[in-house]
């Protein structure tokens, strides 16, 4: 699927959905949640190569692959939740999105804990 599948998907999912909302606003709701799906799922097929690049490189400049890891993780975290957020938006659930995000945030500052220790430690060994 390229850019121009995906596209003309989103469109003719959006126009079902315009179509729907009137007579049947939660099919409309449906067709939203399932056109991202499928987009999400064809944008992470094409992560693989993506992530075989970076790992490549990594090995390449010897920086520690739990880093890489952990850069990854939060990515992959960072696009789910703001999935999830913009399907709640859709559904007109922002209050539930905002704690998503605030979740999603959370979570992504958990994570990045070795890392900004390292980076400290980095910092006081130079001074």
């Amino acid at each position: 699927m390229n850019v121009i599948q995906i596209v003309s998907f989103a469109i003719v999912a959006t126009m079902m959905g315009i179509v729907l909302k009137q007579y049947k606003p939660e099919y409309a709701l449906l067709i939203s949640i399932f056109a991202g799906v499928v987009i999400l799922t064809f944008a992470v097929s094409k992560i693989s190569t993506i992530i075989s690049l970076l790992e490549s490189l990594i090995n390449d400049i010897g920086i520690n692959k739990e880093f890489f890891v952990i850069l990854i993780k939060i990515t992959g975290i960072a696009y789910l939740i703001e999935f999830a957020s913009n399907v709640c938006k859709d559904a007109g659930e922002s209050a539930i999105a905002s704690k998503v995000e605030l979740a999603g945030k959370i979570l992504i500052v958990t994570l990045s804990v070795p890392i900004i220790s390292t980076l400290i430690e980095t910092i006081t060994e130079v001074i």
